[in-house]
């Protein structure tokens, strides 16, 4: 569930594939999900107690006869800034950076938290099992339209003679980006989130389970497009790389700075179409940076290949140390 709009339904692939089947994350790996309803506590008796209209009195058969009301009043605080003389509204000003009607600034930190917490159990046990395997995950995060998927596809075509490589992808719906890798020979699994916004990495675990994933390759993580939500969730992976396109705008690191902050590569993507645009790739790359001072920028184009060359280098180099250290583990 996502702290601020609590998306998450999500269907993943899996080697039923073939037959058309999809599988829920339930099952075949069944699990015990709790849950927690975060501004409010109940338990699961018929409510109508409260107003003295019970259904029957074992309260177990529904038989309204009477047409009555569930309203339920409450009070809330909303926790924002209007700055003296200034035409904004902050609803990130609060200690939670964020605004969710009905809950206090305190009780979305707790929230938060609670959920970051358990997400980063799933995550440690995904980067113990890429490690293990000498596996180098890089979790690609963006916007829609950034030009990702066919990155991708131009990359793996590029690079699957010198390292194994395999996809999971994440969309709220369809297989269609799924289908384009695995037209380049690539096994690829689709997680499809549903209303979800974002991979977590209980859902990456469950796709590792079906993921034809060899030692010593590439797993790369298509994330779902925004710039929002997936920052703030740890895949497991070794990198974040943010995919920016020169059809956007300059000032998107400064307009979604969490996601930025959180990447160590930006690949500024369809270098291409600059003839045909005022982007000023100087001032977008000045903005990256003054969000993240360590983050490495590359200027590509997917379709045309300017710039692929030293985004190939940059991976290689990471997968021999990913390589390197799995052997030094089962060495020792």
């Amino acid at each position: 569930m996502c702290t601020v709009c609590g998306c998450g339904t999500t269907s993943i692939e899996a080697g039923e594939r073939q037959a058309g089947r999809t599988e829920t994350a339930e099952g075949p790996h069944r699990h015990v999900h709790d849950h927690t309803h975060p501004d409010h506590e109940h338990d699961h008796r018929p409510h109508h107690d409260a107003h003295g209209d019970r259904h029957d009195p074992d309260g177990r058969a529904p038989a309204h006869s009477q047409a009555h009301s569930h309203a339920h009043s409450h009070a809330h605080s909303h926790a924002h800034s209007h700055a003296p003389g200034a035409d904004v509204v902050d609803f990130g000003a609060g200690l939670a950076g964020v605004h969710v009607p009905g809950l206090s600034q305190d009780r979305i930190v707790r929230i938060e938290r609670d959920i970051l917490s358990k997400n980063d159990a799933y995550a440690r046990d995904n980067r113990a099992f890429f490690a293990a395997r000498g596996v180098l995950a890089l979790n690609l995060v963006s916007s829609p339209g950034s030009g990702k998927t066919t990155l991708l596809v131009r990359t793996i075509d590029d690079v699957k003679l010198k390292f194994p490589v395999a996809v999971i992808e994440g969309d709220q719906q369809t297989s269609n980006d799924a289908e384009r890798i695995r037209a380049t020979g690539a096994p690829a699994i689709q997680i499809n989130t549903g209303k979800g916004c974002h991979l977590d990495a209980h859902m990456v675990g469950h796709a590792l389970e079906t993921l034809d994933l060899s030692r010593g390759g590439v797993l790369f993580i298509e994330n779902v497009g925004n710039l929002v939500c997936p920052a703030a969730f740890d895949l497991g992976e070794a990198h974040k790389i943010v995919v920016l396109s020169v059809t956007e705008g300059e000032d998107k690191p400064l307009k979604y700075p969490d996601m930025f902050a959180a990447a160590d590569l930006m690949l500024l993507n369809k270098a291409d179409l600059l003839p045909h645009l005022s982007f000023d790739v100087g001032a977008c790359l000045a903005n990256a940076l003054r969000v993240n001072p360590r983050l490495q920028t590359l200027v590509v184009s997917a379709q045309t290949g300017e710039g692929m060359a030293a985004f190939y280098a940059w991976i290689e180099a990471r997968t021999g140390v990913a390589a390197s250290r799995a052997s030094a583990a089962r060495a020792g």
